[in-house]
């Protein structure tokens, strides 16, 4: 297949010249598009990095300003910031400052202008990069493609079923498939993938599908229809597949959402009508049974 069921698609690149540069000059999209385990991975080092790097200039003021223990200053002596005795104390001002944690121990004086001056710039860094963060997990959870996940198509073809496994809606919702196949040009080229049209439509309409219970959608075999000169005794000979696209806008967020399975002739079923899903019940409601959905 080109297309999994779920809507992966089953392609690798090979031999891609382009600098991986790229990638970074577009580093929001690039980070969207990790794992998760990647994604936590990046974000923890971020933390991290910026903790320790922060606390290393920390510990550096201190040690330019001999606040540390080792030059036993005097008791006039006025620290950069009070109560750094090394490394760790140094970390853990970093650690306190950049996420507001304040807990009072340690705190800058106003002896030193490079010390303010490093305070203000860790403050403002801290916050860019949590907003990086917050925003780079909202926008992974939040993406398009897991509303798709509740969309789900039945096993079946030419007649396809189509449920919306949610209560809210796609609005704008369209249908439409697309025939992949190999073909061989009358001047002998072979052409891979080579992409035909399928039309398909709904009974009340192709589009703005009102997409709030299990849809039959259907492709009309007529002469200008590829599966034509197909019959029952020749369809499983054939080398097709048929990739189903479901697009729309989501309810909730009106980010666009796209959905595709695939279809190939071992999964079609020759003169089979799918079997009723939606009945009412006795306290007036609209009741469908998922578990003749593919049925």
């Amino acid at each position: 297949r080109l297309v999994s069921k779920d809507g992966r698609c089953n392609i690798e690149f090979g031999n891609v010249e382009q600098s991986r540069f790229v990638f970074l000059i577009d580093i929001w999209t690039t980070i969207l598009d990790l794992r998760w385990r990647y994604k936590m991975t990046i974000f923890i080092s971020a933390f991290l990095g910026s903790w320790f790097l922060f606390g290393l200039l920390w510990y550096v003021v201190a040690y330019v300003h001999k606040d540390l223990p080792e030059f036993n200053p005097s008791i006039n002596h006025t620290p950069c910031v009070e109560n750094i005795n090394g490394l760790t104390s140094a970390f853990l001002f970093s650690l306190e400052t950049q996420v507001t944690i304040g807990y009072g121990f340690r705190c800058v004086t106003e002896q030193c202008a490079t010390a303010i001056f490093l305070l203000i710039f860790q403050s403002i860094l801290g916050v860019i990069i949590n907003s990086f963060m917050c925003g780079a997990i909202l926008a992974k959870i939040s993406r398009s493609k897991n509303r798709a996940k509740t969309i789900t198509f039945s096993r079946l073809c030419l007649l396809i079923r189509v449920a919306n496994l949610r209560k809210s809606l796609l609005i704008g919702s369209h249908i439409y498939g697309k025939l992949l196949k190999t073909t061989i040009t009358p001047e002998g080229e072979t052409i891979i993938l080579d992409q035909v049209n399928i039309e398909f439509i709904v009974d009340a309409g192709n589009e703005n599908l009102f997409f709030i219970s299990p849809l039959t959608i259907y492709h009309i075999i007529d002469k200008n229809s590829p599966f034509f000169h197909m019959a029952a005794e020749t369809i499983l000979q054939q080398d097709f597949e048929l990739v189903v696209f479901l697009d729309g806008t989501v309810e909730a967020t009106s980010a666009t959402c796209q959905v595709r399975t695939s279809y190939i002739p071992e999964e079609v079923l020759w003169g089979y009508r799918f079997a009723p899903i939606v009945s009412k019940t006795k306290e007036g409601k609209y009741r469908v049974d998922f578990q003749n959905f593919s049925k």
